[in-house]
């Protein structure tokens, strides 16, 4: 099986708002390109705000979704699914990694998106994941916005 890409996307800011709003541009350009998506959150408060900014963050934006299995009983054939645990979901061709916490199980997706602000906790756990993902021979980019 092909390790996957991953991407990691350096944002300037400290704010998790920043992180969500971008979490949700790269979800609606990956939904446009007809893939289905997983958006990993750290907390169900978390993954309520996403759901609800996933309305609202652009005028005329539509993103059909649902909270995954774990976090409330919902629609897995969604073509994006949020919440804290990725572990329930079949193959899927993109994980957004807004958890501090490293994705177990994260080989059944093509590409990971791990979103980094200046907050010192994330920006220490994305350093992790790069050493973790970078022993298993993954292909990693980086990319300063």
């Amino acid at each position: 099986m092909a390790k996957p890409r991953v991407d990691f996307y350096i944002l300037q800011s400290t704010n998790l708002r920043n992180r969500q709003e971008f979490a949700c541009k790269l979800t609606e350009k990956a939904y446009r390109l007809g893939r289905k998506v997983f958006i990993r959150t750290s907390s169900p408060e978390e993954t309520r705000q996403l759901d609800n900014l996933l309305w609202t963050f652009r005028a005329g934006s539509f993103i059909p979704h649902a909270v995954s299995p774990e976090d409330r009983n919902n629609d897995l054939q969604a073509p994006v699914l949020l919440g804290t645990q990725c572990e329930g979901t079949e193959h899927l061709d993109l994980l957004i990694n807004l958890s501090t916490q490293m994705p177990s199980k994260y080989s059944r997706f093509d590409r990971i998106a791990e979103l980094i602000d200046q907050n010192d906790p994330v920006r220490e756990s994305g350093r992790q994941h790069y050493r973790q993902y970078q022993t298993e021979g993954c292909e990693l980019t980086t990319h300063k916005l």
